[in-house]
């Protein structure tokens, strides 16, 4: 059963959605393909986990303090959409990939329009760092959260990246 809580942050309110002790979601305000908010369940305690544990990292990430996640996700998706969402988390912190590098390490260089539809429906947003995939041309396309939320996350990660820390993708 889903219990839920709300957090602030830089790119608004945020809503924390977990299974037992599992996140299960993480949804911004007027995000696209945001689940109705009957699906989250009740009202949960901000100090049990894994809302403590999200809401201190996505703090100590929100300083530029912390630039990867060590939580209980379960990602609840079709088999393609856990293989896009599974790539996702091997994006370096302050980094991008295309859609079609993305379609190329999952094994088909021809499916960057279905990674990009996977990766509109990744339900655990900036931990599974969906706004770290960007367009053939390095434009800013495709996110639930808005284009001003991914230019912010992005340039926030840039600014906060330390250079000896830059690695290839794959």
């Amino acid at each position: 059963m889903n219990t839920h809580v709300v957090i602030d942050s830089p790119v608004g309110p945020l809503t924390l959605v977990a299974d037992g002790p599992e996140l299960v979601g993480l949804y911004m305000n007027q995000q696209r393909h945001r689940p109705e908010d009957e699906t989250f369940g009740a009202p949960g305690d901000p100090e049990d986990e894994p809302f403590a544990s999200t809401a201190s990292q996505l703090a100590a990430y929100f300083t530029g303090d912390r630039h990867e996640f060590d939580l209980p996700l379960k990602l609840k998706g079709t088999p393609f959409q856990q293989r896009v969402w599974e790539a996702l988390t091997r994006i370096p912190y302050g980094e991008t990939v295309s859609y079609g590098e993305l379609a190329a390490e999952l094994g088909n260089p021809s499916a960057s329009r279905a990674v990009g539809l996977a990766n509109g429906r990744n339900p655990i947003g900036i931990i599974v760092p969906c706004h770290r995939v960007v367009g053939s041309t390095g434009s800013l396309t495709g996110y639930g959260g808005g284009i001003e939320r991914k230019r912010f996350l992005l340039d926030f990660e840039r600014s906060h990246h330390p250079a000896e820390e830059s690695a290839a993708l794959f």
